[in-house]
Formats: C-alpha cells, structure tokens, sequence
C-alpha cells in the first residue's frame, strides 16, 4: 500500500471524490504542513496555523496508479483559484499535492506542466506540489462526512456536484456496490 495527500478545498468534498474508488483503502480527511502540531479545526480555518485541509489516501498502486489518483484530482477541484474553492475561501483551501517520494513529486510535477503548456484552464494553475511534512487527522466529526450528512444543504449544493462528476466521469474506476 502507498499514501497519497491532495489538498483541494473543503476535505468533505476532497475525501468524497476518492473514498469510493477501487483500490483506494482508506481517505482520511486532515491537516497538513502547518506551523503547528495536532491543531484543531478552530484553529486552522482561523488561517492563522497556515495547515492546508487534505485528505490522506492509503491505495493499492496495483489497482489504481498515483498518476489516476493525479487525474482524478486535477478535474475534480479549480487549481487556478489561490486560496479558495467556490465560496471556501482561506489558506487551508489551497490546492496542494503533498508528495511523500520523488516519484510523485516529478508525476505531479509533469501533469501540471502539461495542464498548463495545453491551456487546459483559463488562468495558470496556482496548485503548490510540496513535501508533506506532517499531517494531522481531523476530528471525528469530518471522517465520512459526505456519508453520513449527505442530505445536509452544503453536501447537496456542494459536495454531491463533485461526486456526480466522478460517478460520470471516472465510474469505471468505482467500487463495485459504491454509494449511488
């Protein structure tokens, strides 16, 4: 198994996107590469902790490739827009690959490369590709949160979007019996 760290706005939308695909083990929504350890969720969307929310994935590289995972994540969230995702606004909605080798470093390096030599986006991508250098789980509360609050107004106007575009888009690539 391999580790993979995507920050892409609000981790409820993030750890959604991923957790019903083959070959992803376990998406853990957290914090990552702060100043600060084990900070709460108060403390970091004051954007005072500098932490990014992401979501940690455990994968199986023999069923589902890092470069998929990169895929995934590039048309899943805005990478063009600094800070914010939609009405998310703030450091901690950043958009990050927190690479845990060389090799994802480079992939995510080359994709976003690419992304922008083919003016994939209208604007540049602002996405920052960084050595994870810690990451927190969140509370309780935040782990499978689409699941269990899906008819909450903010998973339907929100997170639900995201998922219905990996169902379209990427259904191929879901776990047979996954959340319809």
């Amino acid at each position: 198994m391999e580790k993979a760290t995507f920050g892409a706005g609000c981790f409820w939308c993030v750890e959604a996107v991923f957790q019903d695909l083959e070959g992803v083990e376990k998406a853990v929504s957290g914090y990552s590469n702060g100043r600060i350890a084990n900070p709460t969720y108060r403390e970091v969307c004051s954007g005072l902790t500098g932490h990014a929310e992401v979501i940690q994935l455990t994968y199986d590289p023999a069923v589902i490739s890092f470069e998929q995972l990169l895929e995934i994540f590039w048309k899943t969230h805005d990478p063009t827009t600094l800070n914010r995702q939609g009405a998310d606004a703030g450091t901690q909605y950043r958009s990050g690959v927190y690479y845990h080798n060389d090799e994802q470093k480079h992939l995510a390096e080359e994709y976003k490369q690419k992304l922008n030599e083919a003016k994939a986006f209208d604007q540049p991508i602002v996405t920052e590709i960084e050595p994870l250098k810690s990451f927190y789980p969140a509370e309780d509360y935040h782990q499978n949160y689409y699941k269990q609050n899906g008819r909450e107004p903010y998973c339907q106007f929100v997170v639900r979007p995201k998922v219905d575009k990996v169902r379209a888009v990427f259904g191929d690539m879901l776990r047979k019996g996954a959340l319809q």
